[in-house]
């Protein structure tokens, strides 16, 4: 008797031995899950709490509204919606008085010159160079977090901030083209019109394109942050390379070198608003932004793994 009350207990203890083993398994797998969403979200409160970034999303939601504006003020002097000229942007304009859903692709068009460029300049060139400069980088290193998991963080953050600046163009120029100009079905740039649903399916894939595009400029942005300990520098940097892809692509004696610039595919969704989608543009388009993200994201992570970047 004294062996069986023995034996129930020992078999009780190997059991709760044996769940707590099972769970603990399966705490030890969601645990760097957990550990991640948590610095994710961490990195989140850090970037969008600063004031500086915030303004920066302020402005960017500012001008669509002032696009919109402008070009209704000037739409009854102008048989074209007040604007024109070549390429897919003038074919924009020519479509908005028509279609207030044109002023979102007007207003990506136009931001992408300098404006988004701008706000994920800057909190990319501040992600790594800020960090150090201010000294909170060592301390971040302290954590066992480990630097690659940290880059990779940053550079999801990076993205997610891109993501929203340029959905807050999308949609405000949304609203603002409804509200000045009349809504209806959206005849593409190929001639076909489709109906109101899909052109803002289609509006909706653009503002992902485009959101690809800063995230690929976030990557050269984290690459080049890695390099100093001076956002500012950083910052100008990035926009250095920016204005001169652009000054490069517009040399038609470059031609040859324009595919592979940084800035070349960026007004390729354009692509999407023709039936059938001219697929050739757009993949080559996501295809130099993947590559871009590779590669600098991949010297980011040489050079912030190997160097002394707490110094």
């Amino acid at each position: 008797m004294s062996t069986g009350e023995g034996a129930g207990p020992a078999l009780l203890a190997s059991g709760d031995v044996s769940a707590a083993g099972g769970s603990g398994v399966q705490g030890a797998s969601r645990r760097p899950v957990r550990s991640w969403l948590r610095f994710f979200r961490s990195e989140l409160r850090l970037v969008f709490g600063r004031k500086r970034n915030m303004i920066l999303l302020v402005v960017t939601a500012l001008f669509p509204l002032l696009i919109g504006i402008a070009l209704r003020v000037a739409a009854p002097h102008s048989g074209n919606g007040g604007g024109g000229g070549n390429g897919p942007v003038g074919s924009f304009f020519n479509q908005l008085a028509g279609n207030g859903v044109f002023l979102a692709f007007i207003a990506l068009s136009s931001l992408l010159i300098l404006v988004l460029p701008v706000v994920v300049a800057v909190v990319a060139g501040d992600s790594v160079a800020g960090e150090a400069g201010s000294g909170t980088l060592r301390y971040l290193l302290a954590v066992p977090a480990g630097r690659s998991r940290l880059l990779a963080v940053k550079l999801a953050v990076i993205a997610t901030f891109g993501l929203c600046a340029t959905f807050v163009v999308s949609a405000v120029a949304l609203v603002v083209g409804a509200v000045l100009f009349p809504i209806g079905p959206v005849t593409l740039l190929s001639g076909d019109t489709v109906p109101l649903a899909d052109g803002l399916l289609r509006l909706f894939f653009v503002t992902l394109y485009v959101t690809a595009a800063m995230a690929a400029l976030g990557a050269v942005g984290l690459a080049i942050s890695t390099l100093t300990e001076h956002p500012i520098g950083a910052i100008a940097a990035v926009m250095i390379l920016v204005v001169a892809s652009e000054v490069v692509d517009s040399v038609p004696q470059l031609a040859a070198v324009g595919p592979y610039l940084p800035t070349h595919w960026w007004l390729g969704f354009d692509s999407l608003l023709r039936a059938p989608v001219d697929s050739y543009t757009l993949l080559h388009g996501l295809l130099s932004f993947g590559v871009y993200l590779v590669l600098f994201g991949s010297f980011a992570w040489a050079r912030f793994t190997s160097a002394d970047v707490t110094s």
